[in-house]
């Protein structure tokens, strides 16, 4: 009897061992009942060399060191507001009142950098933070250091002083700390704040029921839930989504702070939505946070909701750079006021594109958590569209500048960009509002994580880059896989196994949508593998130490149009290769020539030669264009036949503009098709 006991005991921690050694996730879904893509440790997948190897070492010794040094001084305010409400320091609250969800951002990032370096003089910085953070929480577990500071309203009384905000993201930042270090100082502070969230929201209450403006709660409570194993924070994330529209949208927006309706996503239930609305990122983040509590409920109405408002997004409401949020102000489809939000389907303005930062990142954000739901690359197409695009725009390639709005065609003079300080023509050293930054390199510092996930029978590859993956599959064998590849300028990937189980397993390769023509072999072998762009291609058999598998995705440069509906585009295209896509800069034109004078004659042919010392490392493309010569004087003139001027020129990637001093820059080119 005691024999068999000890079988039983033996096989259960054998069955629990896989999801034990998964628990270090950046989204810790081990245990997610309804996630068929799972993810890898933290620190499991390492970056080697190339594109990504290059921008971890910059965020490593330059973006977040230098982040750090602007929030923690008299720049950024971040760490004397938590100082100034724990008594430690004299002064004013500084900074907008989502300041401190800014600041957990940057601490993520800084764990994410420990993650791989386990410097102990970055662990050292977070517990002093941390200690700090600690004193300037309240008893009861309240931490908001703008009203703490200057209580001129009560808590959760208004919308502006983004408390929810302000949570989620500590919420999301102890998570991450506690599976990196082990420790439990910033995780016992969540924990305690998560507790008195719950006592004054879950009751029934219309006052609250309709509280929360930018709503980063859901997707921190489901990663603190999943880490305490406490079922009331992902009760709590629920109610959250529950509420929304629920209540009847009549309050003037003076009473509950900020413009209401479709801009915080409230006039329709998430149950409901076909249509992305309001405030870009508020609609992400309330987006990706619903995936989370999806992967844990398995809610079809939800899982079916939030399908329908990724293809709105990404068919109907997204550039070709990935980029969403079209208008800075505006209208939706209800009528309702929107600021930096989604205006109707198709209508894509290019100069006055708002597209910010934090939006393009939280829709990447939002598609890897669809990817893990439903186990398709057409979502990691999406994310890797944004990584190299629209995110990556927003910070200069010495890691040091920022860009707020992201747009796809910027004139000199043609208007007043100090009236529009998100919408600058040149990058900043720091922006008022910092919410951008800490987003794009927080993703930056744990984009190894995304690269692999765990598939119920082995492992996908979602991202390619020089990288070394040590991880254990959720059976709880040993994986180690070298990959080598210059992508993104060179689509040849080679996948080397350098230890696995003796039992089959399958290696899921994405093919993004783009890859015509994609080859893969095992061993140099073609083995008869379904090969589909915008699919996963799965490779199942019996695999040893030294074998090799070889994926060729052909990168052609590429012509891309728009539907004929987004008017902005008619008759242009945009140049793309690989995921990357170009642009056109002034600086690569004759002296004084506007963009606006550049026609891209189809029939040309267009080079494409690497420069590793030129943007940090790029493919440049280049090509002749036609300058239009006579020049349209006033609003309307007659025409009779326009003088031309071949050019030859280059174009860069779009996430590398602006790093030669201020220029005109548009990614969509008029067409000028021989007549053939």
């Amino acid at each position: 009897m005691k024999t068999t006991k000890l079988i039983f005991l033996s096989l259960g921690l054998l069955a629990m061992q896989p999801s034990q050694a998964q628990q270090k996730g950046i989204i810790n879904n081990a245990d997610s009942p309804y996630v068929t893509l799972k993810s890898i440790n933290m620190g499991d997948c390492q970056w080697t060399s190339g594109f990504w190897a290059d921008k971890f070492k910059k965020a490593e010794e330059v973006m977040v060191p230098n982040m750090g040094t602007l929030l923690k001084g008299d720049i950024g305010h971040g760490l004397n507001n938590f100082k100034i409400a724990a008594g430690l320091k004299e002064g004013k609250h500084q900074g907008f009142p989502w300041h401190d969800g800014d600041f957990y951002k940057w601490m993520e990032a800084s764990t994410y950098i420990y993650a791989h370096n386990k410097d102990p003089k970055i662990l050292k910085e977070l517990d002093d933070i941390i200690d700090i953070i600690g004193k300037a929480q309240e008893k009861d577990g309240y931490l908001q250091t703008k009203i703490q500071i200057d209580p001129k309203v009560d808590r959760y009384e208004n919308r502006r002083f983004h408390e929810m905000y302000n949570s989620g993201h500590l919420f999301t930042s102890a998570c991450i700390h506690y599976r990196v270090t082990g420790q439990t100082n910033f995780l016992d502070i969540a924990k305690k704040h998560a507790d008195l969230l719950y006592s004054v929201f879950m009751p029934e209450n219309k006052h609250y029921g309709r509280f929360g403006f930018n709503q980063t709660q859901i997707i921190g409570l489901v990663e603190l839930y999943r880490t305490t194993k406490d079922h009331r924070y992902l009760q709590l994330a629920e109610k959250f989504i529950n509420n929304r529209g629920k209540y009847k949208v009549e309050d003037d927006e003076t009473t509950l702070g900020y413009p209401i309706g479709d801009m915080v996503q409230e006039r329709t239930p998430l149950r409901e939505s076909t249509e992305a609305v309001g405030h870009a990122v508020l609609a992400l983040y309330y987006y990706a946070g619903a995936a989370d509590v999806a992967a844990e409920t398995g809610e079809k109405a939800l899982i079916e909701a939030l399908d329908r408002l990724w293809d709105n997004v990404t068919q109907k409401k997204m550039y070709v750079t990935g980029a969403v949020g079209q208008a800075h102000y505006g209208r939706s489809t209800s009528k309702d006021k929107i600021e930096e939000g989604f205006i109707d389907e198709y209508m894509m303005p290019n100069m006055t594109a708002y597209n910010e930062t934090c939006a393009n990142v939280c829709n990447s954000m939002f598609s890897y958590r669809m990817m893990g739901l439903k186990g398709e690359s057409k979502y990691a197409d999406v994310m890797e569209l944004v990584l190299f695009n629209s995110a990556l725009s927003g910070i200069s390639i010495e890691g040091k500048d920022y860009f707020y709005s992201n747009p796809l065609r910027m004139l000199n003079n043609s208007r007043d960009y100090t009236k529009h300080n998100t919408e600058l023509p040149v990058r900043q050293s720091y922006l008022e509002c910092f919410c951008c930054p800490p987003n794009l390199v927080r993703t930056i510092a744990q984009l190894s994580g995304w690269a692999y996930s765990l598939s119920p029978k082995g492992v996908s590859v979602n991202l390619y880059g020089g990288n070394t993956l040590n991880t254990h599959l959720l059976d709880g064998s040993k994986l180690k896989l070298t990959q080598e590849t210059q992508y993104p300028w060179d689509g040849a990937v080679k996948l080397t196994v350098d230890e696995c189980k003796e039992a089959p397993f399958e290696m899921m390769l994405r093919i993004p949508e783009w890859a015509k023509g994609a080859k893969v072999t095992v061993n140099g072998k073609d083995i008869g593998v379904v090969v589909e762009p915008g699919h996963y291609a799965k490779v199942d058999r019996f695999w040893k130490k030294g074998d090799v598998v070889s994926v060729n995705l052909p990168m052609p440069v590429m012509l891309i149009e728009g539907n004929s509906r987004i008017e902005e585009v008619r008759n242009q295209v945009a140049i793309k290769r690989g995921p990357i896509v170009y642009c056109l800069e002034s600086t690569d034109l004759p002296k004084d020539v506007s963009i606006l004078d550049a026609y891209l004659p189809g029939s040309e042919q267009l080079d494409v030669k690497f420069q590793p010392e030129f943007l940090g490392g790029v493919s440049t493309i280049s090509g002749n264009i036609m300058l239009r010569k006579d020049e349209v004087q006033g609003m309307y003139q007659s025409i009779s036949k326009p003088e031309w001027q071949k050019v030859k020129t280059s174009f860069v990637p779009y996430f590398a503009w602006s790093n030669r001093g201020q220029s005109e820059m548009t990614v969509w080119l008029p067409i000028m098709w021989d007549k053939k």
